[in-house]
């Protein structure tokens, strides 16, 4: 089955993933899916749980652009020794056509492993930092919209009611898959790879 990106307020987008303890062709197939995603969506990053997969890995390319940038598979990544501040605007492919300024470190530190195993440790600012921190957040169930001022947020209501809605029209439908059916994937997939 084709991964789909998948939108607020599905279920997985809050669920904080899993470690990845091994990695297999199936799971660099998934990555390879993931980069097709991320740049047919006109995104500069997508993390496991935003194509309803628990576990901890994100893909990022700050240009957005296939064959341009630096392209990063990012497998249990660590964020730390955040310096500096500032804000700027971000959205998610998760939330398409929502927007808010969110405020982040300027630099972190950033530790990983590749799709190989080998290990990942840079330092990194500016755009490139921010959208690891933003990718990263996704692994604990976080989004963009909650690192916003509730003044900001307020802003956004009626954009994340709608949102809720269509989903919850879905659910009522059965046009989208129940919650019972996402958490016996998602099992499945910390069976096999957490």
């Amino acid at each position: 089955m084709p991964l789909e990106i998948v939108p607020y307020p599905h279920p997985t987008l809050r669920y904080k993933s899993k470690p990845i303890r091994k990695v297999d062709k199936a799971l660099r197939d998934v990555v390879a899916e993931m980069f097709d995603l991320m740049y047919a969506s006109r995104g500069v990053g997508l993390a496991a749980n935003q194509v309803d997969i628990p576990l901890r890995m994100f893909v990022v390319n700050p240009s957005g652009t296939r064959g341009d940038g630096e392209e990063l598979v990012l497998i249990n990544p660590v964020i730390q020794r955040p310096k500096g501040s500032w804000q700027a605007e971000e959205g998610c492919l998760s939330l398409p056509g929502v927007f808010g300024n969110v405020m982040r470190p300027k630099e972190i530190r950033l530790s990983a492993f590749d799709l190989k195993g080998n290990p990942i440790e840079r330092t990194v600012d500016d755009f490139l930092g921010r959208v690891l921190q933003h990718e990263n957040d996704h692994l604990d169930g976080v989004m963009f919209i909650d690192r916003m001022t509730d003044e900001a947020r307020r802003d956004l209501e009626g954009a994340l009611a709608e949102f809720e809605i269509v989903r919850e029209s879905c659910r009522q439908t059965g046009s989208v898959e129940s919650d019972e059916a996402i958490i016996q994937r998602r099992n499945e997939w910390e069976q096999r790879y957490a």
